[in-house]
């Protein structure tokens, strides 16, 4: 622990080491930054206003949303204030604060994306038992299970780091405290550390990941016995969640399930689940989603017209 102690702040280079390419990446990342923000409250407002809420599919989307906008608000707003700063600094408390919460978000999404995908199963390959197995009992069982596997995902990493002497150099290549980057500047052999977070975050996510297309694969061989009407509805809703367990799982995989390399883009690739993914995920689930277009234009007139009266 006295040798962690020699380092008390981490300095981040940035995404691009170029200061006129970051400053306009200012303006960008704060309107990316804003649109998540007023995408997925308006999801938030939308589901808990309205009936959908009492709908298992929508009310896992609530919690999605809820997950997006904390995730992203634990990363943007210093990656947008270090845009525009000369020197990238943070205490190694703050990073370590930060590693955690990122983590423990991200973890928490990962699981309800899993819920997500039981919920369409179930939906459609058991829809007589649907209201029995996925009832609102079950459902917060499975939210407070993505809690509780969130959590022991994130203080893993954390306890991993935390054992880890930094004796300096201390500029992390990034534009986030995250593990891999600060592996690098670890005064030991990190072989072994290097093997545990391969296997918690990397090996964890193709896991997920394959058994989440498996089990769309399987929803899709069951459609053939449903009608035309019946399997295009199933399809737009199936095909949004797809959409996003590629946005998120794919990248997620390439940084953590490869090994630390000074050739790897894991800063650039990072920016799809920690901006574009959570800005993007509003747009796909309600841009093809009528219930939820009935609901969102529901909603926010009769918000219209209480202000009015």
């Amino acid at each position: 622990m006295e040798n962690q102690k020699n380092v008390t702040e981490f300095i981040f280079l940035g995404l691009w080491r170029n200061q006129k390419i970051e400053q306009l990446s200012f303006f960008l990342f704060l309107l990316c930054y804003l649109a998540v923000l007023m995408g997925n409250v308006t999801i938030l407002l939308t589901i808990t206003c309205s009936h959908l809420m009492e709908q298992p599919m929508y009310y896992f989307l609530c919690h999605l949303s809820l997950m997006d906008l904390c995730y992203t608000s634990s990363v943007v707003p210093r990656l947008i204030r270090d845009l525009a700063a000369a020197r990238k600094s943070i205490s190694y408390h703050e990073c370590m604060t930060q590693l955690f919460a990122a983590h423990l978000l991200a973890g928490v999404e990962i699981f309800i994306l899993v819920c997500m995908a039981l919920d369409r199963y179930v939906a459609i390959v058991k829809p007589l038992h649907y209201t029995v197995i996925m009832n609102p009992k079950r459902c917060s069982i499975l939210i407070g299970t993505a809690w509780g596997l969130g959590f022991w995902h994130s203080i893993t990493l954390l306890l991993m780091v935390l054992s880890l002497p930094f004796c300096g150099p201390n500029q992390i290549d990034h534009y986030v405290c995250d593990v891999k980057p600060l592996l690098k500047l670890a005064c030991k052999d990190v072989h072994v550390v290097s093997i545990l977070l391969t296997a918690n975050s990397g090996m964890v996510a193709i896991v997920i990941f394959l058994v989440l297309v498996a089990s769309y694969i399987f929803i899709l061989y069951h459609l053939r016995t449903k009608s035309s009407a019946g399997r295009r509805k199933a399809l737009s809703t199936c095909s949004s969640h797809v959409t996003v367990v590629v946005l998120f799982f794919v990248p997620c995989i390439y940084i953590y399930a490869l090994p630390a390399g000074d050739q790897n883009m894991d800063k650039e690739i990072s920016v799809f689940y920690t901006v574009i993914a959570p800005m993007l995920n509003p747009l796909i689930y309600t841009l093809r989603n009528m219930e939820m277009k009935i609901s969102m234009r529901k909603v926010w007139s009769q918000m219209l017209h209480c202000k009015l009266r």
